[in-house]
């Protein structure tokens, strides 16, 4: 393990479950537990290997032998040749980027959740352990902690001492970490694949332009409602203004789902960004202004983000047409409950969604049992699906599909409506969704070749503001409503508004 001579070093993550069988763990990770596998990097070789495999407890070990040498010779052509950071550094010994690299690689098709032979294991969560004897992180422990906790995992994270024979000279900014929580496999290789480089505040290869693509993938479905969703952003890019500036843009619109705008940095950041590590790589970009908020524009006036606009539009429509009792469908991760919640006027409020997930999320956000008796009496979470009829939608003053409707395919939109608008019939429903006109202001949706991008991949559509009045007018015919319109966020006299907004009221009970 000698990196000045050339000799290969090695790096380890281990994953270790109890769920039994524990021995199917090799099946979630497509690597068998009789074998050790073997897998080139252009960096060095990563083998995966179970020290041990029973039915009570499986653990497998990802093992990266970094070859300076090579490290050295697979350097972007930007690297200073006369930089002594790339001979002599911490890459061959710590995890880093290169572990991330190399768990990308090497766990590709579990970090995207497949697994035929044993799909309902890997859809669900099941109890996990991840230890990393060696993580440089730059914010010490409470980083760690910070980065971690609020993705449910229990953490262990304890400074390793410069040297233990002198306590005296303190920690070094390494960690010994440990995650423990019942988490769904292909979540945590994800939050480890985007975490690990941020904790170590470095990037050790070139970075290109579709890193916001992979972060936005990795990221899905916890990175955007993550407290500490700014900090990340900003260090898994490098800080590279032009990247960092598409990602909030992209994390802002097309999450749907996000609770307050990306906070500039803190002092602590922006004082980091300014020194550039030996040994982070071309990757680097120390002219990058970390002071300036590329997320501060998001098509809102007064800097305001489009997403919180959006909710506030929805909040005030229901407070003006009287609402009490009101049912988010499509909830997600639970902003809007909590707007709805934190108001006493709205005397019972639920939420649906067809995701588990998202349900999850909701409750760690919500916290309910920590609310007092009465606030916990006025919620409601439960799981459904908007194109079957359930009796559970009904009895509302209100309902609320908020960017929900652009998710359906068009064939079953007609099955929603009848659900929402035939059998749940609440006096009122409030519909957002996407301006299709207004995409042109977003320079991440551009392409070349002047194909239609739209904000989410997982839109089925974007109306334009006839296509949307067109559907409305539509409902209001076949279920016996009336429908006013009006815009969200920053108006464009051409193109009009990001957002459109719809509140139908039914006939006969204005």
């Amino acid at each position: 393990m000698k990196g000045a001579s050339g000799t290969l070093c090695r790096v380890l993550l281990t994953i270790s479950t109890t769920a039994r069988p524990a021995t199917d763990l090799g099946f979630l990770l497509h690597k068998h537990p009789d074998r050790v596998q073997e897998f080139g990097q252009s960096f060095g070789t990563a083998r995966v290997f179970y020290p041990e495999a029973d039915e009570d407890r499986c653990t497998a070990a990802l093992l990266v032998e970094v070859d300076p040498v090579r490290l050295v010779r697979s350097r972007g052509r930007s690297s200073p040749d006369f930089s002594l950071g790339q001979y002599v550094n911490d890459r061959p010994y710590a995890a880093s980027s290169l572990l991330a690299v190399a768990l990308a690689d090497v766990f590709r098709t579990a970090r995207a959740g497949r697994c035929a032979s044993r799909q309902e294991l890997a859809d669900g969560p099941i109890p996990l352990e991840i230890a990393l004897p060696a993580l440089p992180c730059r914010g010490g422990a409470d980083l760690a902690y910070r980065l971690f906790e609020p993705l449910g995992w229990t953490v262990d994270a304890a400074a390793v001492p410069l040297d233990e024979r002198f306590p005296e000279w303190g920690d070094s900014r390494y960690l010994r970490l440990a995650l423990r929580g019942a988490v769904r496999l292909a979540d945590a290789l994800n939050h480890l694949y985007v975490l690990l480089p941020v904790l170590d505040d470095a990037k050790h290869y070139w970075m290109a332009g579709d890193e916001v693509d992979k972060l936005v993938r990795a990221g899905e479905g916890w990175l955007a409602a993550h407290p500490e969703r700014g900090l990340i952003t900003r260090r898994y890019l490098g800080r590279r203004a032009t990247l960092t500036r598409e990602a909030f843009a992209r994390l802002a619109e097309i999450g749907d789902d996000l609770e307050e705008s990306l906070e500039p940095p803190v002092e602590e950041e922006a004082a980091a960004a300014t020194t550039v590590e030996t040994g982070t790589g071309p990757g680097a970009d120390p002219a990058a202004d970390p002071a300036a908020d590329p997320g501060a524009d998001q098509g809102g006036e007064a800097g305001a983000p489009l997403n919180v606009l959006r909710r506030e539009a929805v909040v005030a429509a229901l407070e003006e047409v009287g609402a009490r009792t009101v049912i988010d469908l499509g909830c997600g991760s639970g902003q809007l409950l909590s707007a709805l919640l934190a108001r006493p006027a709205f005397t019972r409020v639920a939420g649906m969604d067809v995701s588990a997930r998202a349900l999850a999320l909701a409750g760690r956000r919500l916290k309910p049992e920590r609310m007092p008796d009465a606030k916990r009496a006025r919620l409601e979470l439960f799981q459904g699906s908007l194109t079957y009829t359930d009796t559970r939608l009904a009895g509302y003053d209100a309902a609320v599909l908020m960017e929900v409707v652009e998710h359906v395919d068009p064939p079953r939109l007609p099955a929603l409506e009848r659900v929402v608008f035939g059998a749940a019939a609440p006096t009122h429903v409030i519909v957002t969704t996407p301006n299709a006109e207004f995409n042109v202001r977003y320079e991440f949706l551009a392409r070349d070749d002047g194909t239609p991008v739209w904000r989410h991949p997982d839109h089925r559509f974007e109306w334009t503001r006839a296509e949307f009045a067109e559907w409305a007018a539509g409902v209001c015919e076949r279920y016996g409503y009336a429908v006013t319109q009006r815009p969200v966020g920053e108006h464009d006299p051409e193109l009009g508004s990001p957002t459109q907004l719809a509140i139908f009221t039914r006939l006969g009970r204005q």
